[in-house]
């Protein structure tokens, strides 16, 4: 198993890019409308909007702006077995 990211479900994309962007000095790659990371060599911190939730299985995975707002994410050979 393999740390891959902590997710940030967020209703509004752009200013909390530029926060993350401010806070840290790095750059934030937005590879979409809905989604961004922030790459360092020991982590990678993404963010999504609320639109991308249906890829994790809907609107009740995570709420934007509440105690509820990360997906830890890992990488797994066999999701399955794990």
């Amino acid at each position: 198993m393999i740390f891959a990211s902590v997710r940030i479900i967020t209703a509004n994309m752009k200013p909390l890019v530029r926060f993350y962007e401010q806070v840290t000095g790095l750059p934030v790659i937005q590879y979409t409308d809905d989604f961004a990371e922030l790459q360092t060599p020991s982590a990678t911190l993404a963010i999504g909007s609320t639109r991308t939730l249906q890829l994790f299985g809907g609107d009740h995975i995570a709420k934007a702006a509440s105690n509820h707002s990360a997906i830890i994410e890992f990488r797994v050979e066999d999701v399955d077995g794990e």
